[in-house]
């Protein structure tokens, strides 16, 4: 179901920019989201991420240049650094539930960061939540309701 997931995501992000105007915070980010829709916490850490990243670069671009290539870097290597720390901490435990605070991926919180900070958080986060419900939608069609791995 990744190859169909991906795919999807990809065609209706591709979609949604043509037709709206409107990213899904990158071009693979809603293929990675549906993928990963049954676990909620890992989409909010992600989501959470990409939010810490997004507030990093604006307060870099406060005081120096800022833009193109140089944005893109700095919300990636922030991304990837920031998701790798979720990856290596233990889970936190709160009353007896365990709470895993990894991200989707290493890269997705960058991507997501450097949409947020080209395109805006409120246009950023409704677009991706509907293209991830609606491609999460069809890959249980595809799959016959089957769940997802």
């Amino acid at each position: 179901m990744l190859i169909e997931g991906i795919g999807l995501g990809m065609f209706f992000s591709f979609l949604f920019a043509e037709t709206l105007g409107l990213a899904a915070g990158g071009i693979v980010v809603p293929g990675y989201f549906a993928l990963t829709l049954h676990y909620p916490t890992r989409c909010l850490a992600t989501l959470f991420l990409g939010l810490a990243v997004y507030i990093i670069a604006r307060i870099i671009s406060s005081f120096t240049v800022l833009y193109g290539r140089r944005l893109f870097l700095l919300c990636v290597i922030s991304g990837y650094l920031l998701g790798y720390l979720t990856k290596i901490f233990p889970p936190l435990t709160l009353r007896g539930a365990t709470i895993d605070i990894e991200t989707i991926g290493y890269v997705i919180p960058g991507l997501l960061a450097y949409w947020l900070h080209r395109q805006g958080i409120i246009e950023t986060f409704s677009t991706l939540t509907v293209v991830a419900v609606l491609v999460r939608f069809l890959l249980i069609i595809i799959g016959n309701g089957a769940p997802l791995p």
